[in-house]
């Protein structure tokens, strides 16, 4: 990835509305940003070694590991090598040698090769009659050992890394606002794939605005959203709920605002896992154009005689519902002015029309019992 590399979302609504508008955080919980002139970047890829080790591709790290242990056989190969050029043991074959069958540099490197891979044919050994080359062997089989172990602690810290267990729990591709309990919301939904679940959950949503000056200088914001149900436990897929109250920065937005609007709804999800006990976080981001207004998302949650079954298939389908397409901010105030009571315009009559019918709603998702 270069320096002019951007990344746009790019939807059309139901409503004919459609943006183009840069992500802060891609879909996939991937950041869309670039370091550049980081200083001492290299070095401190060097230093934390091990962290460099777990994050780079799995070929690049084969070929890493392959690369230690050719260069470590061929580097004590030549050792090897050199203390029987200096013994003699490479021109005169009567001379008792150091190191018995290496009488050139391919013998001695297959020695290498045999001594720290613990091989051993028979042919080619030690003897007693070089301290420098008992002190290399030594030497060797230290070093060996610690390569080994750094391997396989890699190798294990790379399969047990936490964002292989975060792509299994998924966000729903849209957000919606609809009513609950006689409050506009604004709501996404969160499921876990796998059967074995999380301990505790916690969830977190921020509200990420990106400017831009005249004199190009970028300018960025972060806003906390409160939520209703901010401690879930993951066992069946749960309907996160922000309530849109005065405190919030979507209380003054309408339908045409919120599509005028340039932001990233930035949600998380931060929970430890009941198989491994390691903490893991998922996250998603929501552009306005993912935001649908006046939807609420399919019941997918039924009780049969025996156990609870979750449909997967309805994860991020959405139904249409009647709702006003003010803020929050009228809606509240249509819904306490007396006029409305007496007089009822238009929209303070939708507005008492969707909560009527969706006053019901609420985070837990509704359960249909069947018999079976």
């Amino acid at each position: 990835m270069n320096s002019r590399t951007v990344y746009y979302s790019n939807i059309c609504t139901d409503d004919g509305y459609y943006s183009t508008k840069r992500r802060y955080v891609h879909k996939d919980g991937s950041c869309n940003i670039v370091f550049q002139h980081v200083p001492e970047k290299w070095s401190l890829y060097v230093t934390d070694l091990f962290t460099t080790l777990v994050e780079i591709r799995w070929r690049v790290m084969f070929l890493t590991f392959a690369l230690s242990y050719i260069l470590s056989w061929l580097f004590f190969g030549i050792l090897f090598w050199i203390i029987a050029v200096i013994h003699g043991d490479t021109k005169d074959t009567n001379n008792e040698p150091c190191i018995y069958e290496v009488r050139s540099f391919t013998a001695a490197f297959l020695f290498s090769l045999e001594t720290q891979t613990t091989i051993g044919y028979g042919s080619r050994g030690m003897s007693e009659n070089c301290m420098v080359a008992i002190i290399t062997v030594t030497i060797q089989d230290v070093i060996s050992v610690f390569i080994d172990t750094f391997v396989i602690g890699i190798v294990v810290a790379k399969m047990a890394s936490a964002r292989k267990r975060a792509q299994t729990v998924g966000f729903s591709n849209t957000a919606v606002i609809n009513c609950h309990n006689g409050h506009l919301c604004l709501s996404w939904r969160v499921g876990d794939f796998r059967r074995n679940h999380m301990v505790e959950g916690t969830t977190h949503a921020q509200l990420v605005r990106h400017s831009v000056h005249k004199s190009g200088r970028a300018n960025i914001t972060f806003q906390d959203l409160e939520i209703q149900n901010r401690h879930v436990i993951l066992a069946t897929p749960v309907t996160i709920i922000h309530r849109i109250n005065p405190s919030s920065p979507l209380y003054k937005m309408s339908l045409q605002e919120l599509r005028k609007n340039s932001f990233d709804l930035v949600v998380t999800f931060t929970y430890t896992d009941d198989c491994s006990g390691i903490l893991h976080q998922s996250r998603t981001s929501y552009t306005p154009s993912e935001i649908l207004w006046g939807q609420q998302f399919q019941e997918m949650l039924r009780v049969t005689q025996r156990s609870y079954r979750v449909d997967y298939a309805v994860f991020h389908q959405t139904v249409k519902i009647p709702l006003p397409e003010n803020s929050a901010e009228h809606y509240e105030l249509n819904k306490r002015a007396p006029s409305c009571k007496q007089e009822p315009q238009m929209g303070c009559s939708l507005a008492g029309e969707s909560e009527d019918i969706l006053g019901q709603n609420n985070n837990s998702t509704v359960i249909q019992e069947e018999k079976l």
